[in-house]
């Protein structure tokens, strides 16, 4: 089992940063790939970007490639999200995820899940 708690997430207007954290607990963080969903109200979850184990593998969705960067300390149990040039149509709830593979950007594939954060980008 893992936990996995989100924190970050707040009002931003469009153009600003935000990074958003996901600290992890229980079995072996270093093991999982950790990843990166959103979901807007009523949809599915989305692939936002995830990076491996190691920490040096990483991909990326094609909307928030060259904007977001996603990296890790698994010293301490944390996986990150930047997010640069942050447009109001990227407001919605981010989850942080965790799986044992690499490479899926399905939700269906991913095991963990955080309880998500708010990111609000004002136009």
């Amino acid at each position: 089992q893992v936990q996995l708690v989100e924190s970050g997430g707040g009002l931003v207007q469009a153009g600003g940063s935000l990074r958003l954290s996901c600290a992890g607990s229980g079995r072996t963080f270093s093991g999982y790939t950790m990843g990166w969903f959103r979901q807007g109200a009523g949809k599915g979850r989305d692939f936002v970007a995830a990076i491996s184990w190691s920490g040096g593998m990483t991909y990326y969705a094609d909307s928030v490639k060259g904007r977001f960067t996603i990296s890790r300390d698994n010293a301490k149990n944390t996986v990150y999200l930047q997010m640069n040039s942050l447009k109001p149509e990227d407001t919605t709830v981010y989850f942080c995820a965790a799986t044992t593979y690499y490479g899926s950007s399905t939700s269906r594939a991913w095991t963990y899940w955080g309880q998500g954060t708010q990111v609000t980008v004002s136009s």
